[in-house]
């Protein structure tokens, strides 16, 4: 009888140990409808945005990227993304801080935008004000037309 106590007792550390690497994800009412939890558990958190090109883009090469990111700001700032293989779209940025397990709108003017022709040897593009609200590792999660299209993980410390 006390070995199964100790099976079972083990048992439990094992799985609570299991469940509590896993955060909770917040994301506020008025957040798209397509934005879905699961989008931020298929993050990889090791796959840092790079500079790439003779822009200072930094993203995804031949994927997607952003002018702008190599200054973050907390005091909001301009961003111009471009996308490869995309001509017209309406493109939606959701930012998600590791740390605090939030969501956040990061475009000044709304959750989505429109992205418009060639620009910087990009397929499209599209002008921006963002708001990072703090510090810390982010991930960009870019949909286009209502569909997961990349993630850019960035660190914004200033």
């Amino acid at each position: 009888m006390r070995s199964w106590s100790l099976v079972l007792g083990l048992l439990f550390v094992v799985l609570a140990g299991c469940t509590s690497n896993k955060q909770a994800v917040t994301i506020p009412d008025e957040a798209p409808e397509y934005v879905q939890e699961e989008d931020f558990e298929e993050i990889d958190w090791e796959k840092k945005a790079e500079p790439f090109g003779s822009r200072n883009i930094i993203g995804n090469e031949n994927k997607s990227g952003v002018i702008g990111m190599d200054q973050p700001s907390l005091e909001g700032q301009k961003w111009m993304w471009h996308l490869w293989g995309v001509e017209e779209a309406e493109l939606t940025v959701v930012g998600y801080h590791r740390e605090s397990g939030t969501v956040h709108q990061i475009l000044d003017e709304a959750w989505t935008i429109p992205v418009m022709g060639e620009n910087n040897g990009a397929d499209s593009h599209a002008p921006s004000s963002v708001k990072v609200p703090k510090k810390g590792e982010w991930a960009m999660l870019l949909y286009l037309d209502e569909k997961l299209f990349d993630t850019l993980v960035y660190e914004i410390d200033e």
